[in-house]
């Protein structure tokens, strides 16, 4: 179990406990924009997935607030993502900025391998769901990278094009997964291709139009080579 932070809108600090996590993947609305997130992973080597959504259970150590993720080599990158947090009740369903970063290498192997190996890092501010259900869909989702003090606009779009939390509630409901202390990470947005997104620095912005922002910020620093 992982115990996260955050200002709840409206409501002050709160912590939460996470016990289970489910990282969806390809869960985009649109089936273009679904293509083109399986034709930029199919380029980094990973084989397309038999079915869409897809949905990997995940240890709860892979949860974090922390601002450095050690890598064991250069090819690991961020996705812009929302994170739901399931409470004890309706009202108790949180939403937040998050980014799940990936070993590319290991994901060629195997995905659900790749999803345990990086944290997924979660945002600083969250919403309760039940109070912005009706505009989620607007919200704005974006990342940065940064190399050489330069930051670059990797991703931009908004949580409506990604399948909807009262979406992924009912899906979670209906397989008995839908457990208080359960986190639900998104699945992603496409990328620009013309930037990279093997940078050191990855940053992720959840916005609400009323000037609220859930926040993610980390560095990656390359861990020395294993003596073998």
């Amino acid at each position: 179990m992982r115990s996260l932070v955050v200002y709840v809108v409206g409501s002050g600090l709160r912590a939460v406990d996470v016990k289970w996590v489910f990282n969806a993947g390809y869960a985009g609305c649109n089936s273009e924009e679904v293509r083109h997130h399986i034709e930029e992973l199919a380029a980094l080597g990973v084989p397309a997935p038999k079915t869409f959504p897809t949905l990997y259970p995940l240890g709860s150590h892979v949860v974090s607030q922390e601002h450095l993720y050690q890598a064991p080599h250069d090819k690991t990158s961020g996705e812009a993502e929302w994170a739901l947090y399931i409470g004890n009740n309706e009202n108790e369903h949180l939403l937040m900025a998050a980014c799940d970063h990936t070993d590319r290498a290991l994901e060629a192997h195997g995905v659900a391998w790749s999803k345990q190996s990086a944290p997924d890092f979660i945002g600083d501010l969250a919403w309760r769901y039940s109070e912005v259900k009706n505009s989620f869909s607007d919200f704005t989702l974006k990342a940065w990278v940064k190399d050489n003090q330069e930051e670059q606009l990797i991703q931009d779009g908004n949580a409506g094009l990604l399948i909807s939390p009262s979406e992924w509630l009912k899906k979670l409901e209906e397989a008995g997964l839908a457990r208080p202390g359960t986190l639900l990470m998104s699945g992603t947005i496409p990328m620009k291709k013309s930037v990279n997104q093997f940078s050191h620095h990855w940053r992720v912005e959840l916005a609400d139009h009323k000037g609220n922002i859930s926040r993610v910020s980390y560095e990656i620093e390359r861990l020395a080579d294993a003596w073998e």
